[in-house]
C-alpha cells in the first residue's frame, strides 16, 4: 500500500554503533495514555528513557529482555549489546542483527546465527501501560532454547539507580511484581535477583538489576510471549500475538483516516498518533519535551481528521495562552463549528482582557520588554477573537479596532535598519554599554519573526516582507531556523537558544513565504528525509545549526510531526 508507514533498514545501519549508525535511530511505541516503549534500531539503550515499559508519569520500569539463543551444540549466543562504564560494548549481539523493519508502528528484528533466525516484534496495549514482546524461531533445523534475561528498575526516567537494595518483588506463577508498580509473566521463568552495575548511556552509567529469565524450546515456526504491564497485576493483557496484530491494524486505520496524500504524510500521520493520548491530552515530546501545545493542534487534529478529539481538548483547555485563540479559530473556519466558537468566546475573550497592552501601540510589554514573537501572537490573537465573534453573530467592533492598533503599532516598531525585524523592542539597557541607560532595540536576528507572517491574522504581509530573505539566507538550514544567526555574538551552533536550529520553525517559515508571495519551494524536503533519520517517522525537536546537523532534543517532537504536516499541505 503506497501509504503505509514503513522503514526497513539492512546490516548496513543495524549492526553500527557508530553516528548515523543504528544506535542513532530510535524507534517509539505509544500506548495512547502518555506511557511508551522506546530504543534504538541496533537495540542499544543510549537514554535513560529507554526501556520497554514506561509509564505516563515517566516511571521506567522494564529496562529490556536480552535474549540468548542456545543452539544444539551447546553453543551460547547473545543477542543483545551494552555498553559498560569500563568502555566496553558486550554483548555483541547487534553484529548478527540481518535486518530491523518498522511497519504500521510495529518494531521488528531479525537476527541470523547461520540457519537459525530469529525475530522479536513487539507493541503496546492501546488505553494501558503495557508492553508485547513476540519472539519466533524463523528458521531451525532443529528446537533451540531461547532465554530472555529480564533487566529491571523502578525509577524517574531521568534518574538512574546504583547497586544497592534490590527492588521489592512477589512472585507470581508465571513471574514476578516488581515493586507493586507491574508485573512482568511469560514462559519457563527462573528468578535471579543480581546487580549488572555500570552500564552505561549517553546520560551516565547506572546498574541494571536482573530479576530473571523467561526461557521456551522453540522449533521453527514457535513463538514465545512475554508481557510486562503497570497497574492491576491481577488484570492480564491479552496474548502478546493479539496485541500486536491489533496495533498494525489499529495503526493501519489511523493512517487511513488521515487520508494522506502521500507516504510522507502517512508516515506523520502516525506519528502525531502517538502524542494524542487519553484526555484527550498532548504529549509534547517523547523522552520529554515542554512548549505550548496548542500550538501543534492544526496539524495534529486537522490535519489528521481526528477534529472530533480537538474539539474536546479546546473545550476543556485549562490554560490561556496566546495560541489558544489561534487555535480555536483553526478549528472553527475549518470545520465550521460555529457553536464552538460561540461557547468558548467568553473564555477567550476574558483570557485576552487580562492582558494589559501598552496604550501607546497596543503591544505587550513584559519584563524583559516587548517579543517580536510573542506579539506576533497576540496580533494574531486579536484578529482571530473578531473572526469567531463574526462566526458566532456577536459584533466583532471593539476587537478589531484593537487588533488595527496592535497591527499598526507592530508595523511601525519592529522594522530595523539591517533589513530584518527587531527581536525585542523597548528591552531593559543591556548589562554592556550598548545603547545607553534607557530602553533599547535589540537587532539581534532570530528567527520567531517569521509568526508575523505565517499566522493567519499577521501583523505583517508582502508589502514588508523583505526580512524573510534575511532569515532565508542567515537562519534557514535543510532542517529548520537556526536560533541564532551565525554572524551573531554568542553564536553556537550546538546551543539550544544561540545556535540550534528548531525544526518545527520550517513550517512557519514556508507559511510565512507562502503568505507574503515569496517561494518556499523545497524548504521543507530536508525535514522529509530527516524522517528516517533519528527519530523514526518523526521531527526532533532541535537539531545543531551546521552540517550535518545532529539532531537532539527529544527525537519524537508533537510540534515538529504538527508543523511539517500543516506546512506540506499548504504549499502542495
Amino acid at each position: 500500500m503506497r501509504t503505509r508507514a514503513r522503514f526497513v533498514f539492512g546490516t548496513q545501519v543495524c549492526t553500527s554503533l557508530t553516528e548515523g549508525g543504528g544506535a542513532d535511530r530510535e524507534w517509539l511505541c505509544s500506548d495512547g495514555t502518555g506511557g511508551y516503549a522506546m530504543g534504538t534500531v541496533a537495540g542499544l539503550r543510549t537514554r535513560r528513557q529507554h526501556g520497554l515499559l514506561v509509564t505516563a508519569d515517566r516511571k521506567v520500569a522494564l529496562l529490556t529482555l536480552d535474549p540468548v539463543v542456545t543452539l544444539t551444540s551447546g553453543a551460547r549466543v547473545e543477542l543483545a549489546v551494552h555498553e559498560w562504564a569500563s568502555g566496553a560494548t558486550a554483548p555483541h549481539g547487534h553484529r548478527l542483527l540481518e535486518s530491523f523493519d518498522l511497519t504500521d508502528g510495529v518494531p521488528r528484528w531479525r537476527w541470523r546465527i547461520g540457519g537459525v533466525v530469529v525475530e522479536r516484534e513487539l507493541a503496546m496495549e492501546r488505553g494501558r501501560t503495557g508492553v508485547a514482546v513476540v519472539h519466533r524461531m524463523l528458521a531451525a533445523t532443529e528446537p533451540v532454547e531461547l532465554s530472555l534475561a529480564a533487566l529491571c528498575t523502578w525509577r524517574d526516567a531521568g534518574a538512574a539507580r546504583i547497586a544497592g537494595p534490590p527492588p521489592a518483588v512477589e512472585p507470581v506463577a508465571d513471574g514476578v511484581v516488581v515493586e507493586h508498580a507491574y508485573r512482568i509473566a511469560g514462559p519457563g521463568w527462573r528468578p535471579d535477583g543480581t546487580w549488572w552495575c555500570g552500564a552505561r548511556t549517553r546520560d551516565g552509567s547506572e546498574d541494571l538489576w536482573h530479576a530473571g529469565t523467561f526461557t521456551a524450546r522453540l522449533a521453527a515456526g514457535e513463538a514465545m510471549e512475554v508481557c510486562a504491564w503497570a497497574g492491576d497485576p491481577a488484570r492480564r493483557p491479552p496474548p502478546a500475538t493479539a496485541v500486536v496484530s491489533a496495533a498494525r491494524g489499529r495503526a493501519r486505520a489511523v493512517v487511513t483516516a488521515a487520508k494522506p496524500a502521500d507516504a510522507v504524510d502517512a508516515r506523520l500521520a502516525l506519528a502525531a498518533d502517538a502524542h494524542i493520548v487519553t484526555g484527550p491530552r498532548v504529549v509534547a515530546g517523547y523522552p520529554a519535551a515542554g512548549g505550548d501545545v496548542l500550538a501543534a493542534y492544526e496539524g495534529l487534529f486537522l490535519e489528521t481528521g481526528r477534529a472530533a478529539e480537538g474539539r474536546a481538548l479546546l473545550r476543556g483547555y485549562p490554560h490561556h495562552t496566546l495560541w489558544y485563540p489561534h487555535a480555536v479559530a483553526r478549528h472553527v473556519i475549518r470545520t465550521g463549528d460555529a457553536d464552538l466558537a460561540a461557547e468558548l468566546l467568553p473564555a477567550l475573550a476574558a483570557g485576552l482582557d487580562g492582558d494589559e497592552p501598552d496604550p501607546a501601540d497596543g503591544l505587550l510589554c513584559g519584563a524583559a520588554g516587548k517579543p517580536v514573537g510573542e506579539n506576533a501572537l497576540w496580533v494574531n490573537a486579536l484578529g482571530a477573537v473578531a473572526r469567531l465573534c463574526e462566526l458566532a453573530g456577536a459584533d466583532p467592533a471593539g476587537w478589531l479596532a484593537r487588533y488595527d492598533v496592535a497591527r499598526a503599532g507592530f508595523a511601525k516598531r519592529y522594522p530595523a535598519p539591517d533589513g530584518w525585524l527587531y527581536d525585542v523592542v523597548d528591552a531593559p539597557p543591556p548589562r554592556y554599554p550598548l545603547a545607553g541607560s534607557g530602553p533599547y532595540d535589540d537587532p539581534v536576528l532570530r528567527p520567531l519573526q517569521v509568526l508575523a507572517w505565517s499566522l493567519p491574522y499577521a501583523p505583517l504581509d508582502g508589502t514588508c516582507a523583505e526580512p524573510l530573505d534575511a532569515v532565508g539566507r542567515y537562519l534557514l538550514t535543510p532542517l529548520g531556523l537556526r536560533s541564532l544567526a551565525a554572524h551573531e555574538y554568542g553564536y553556537r551552533g550546538g546551543d539550544r537558544d544561540r545556535g540550534s536550529a528548531w525544526p518545527w520553525l520550517a513550517g512557519a517559515y514556508a507559511g510565512a513565504c507562502h503568505a507574503a508571495g515569496r517561494p518556499a519551494a523545497g524548504v521543507l524536503d530536508g525535514l522529509a528525509a530527516h524522517l528516517d533519520e533519528y527519530g523514526l517517522g518523526s521531527v526532533s525537536e532541535l537539531v545543531d545549526g551546521e552540517p550535518p546537523h545532529r539532531a537532539g532534543g527529544a527525537p519524537f517532537h508533537a510540534l515538529g510531526v504538527a508543523e511539517l504536516l500543516r506546512a506540506r499541505r499548504l504549499l502542495r
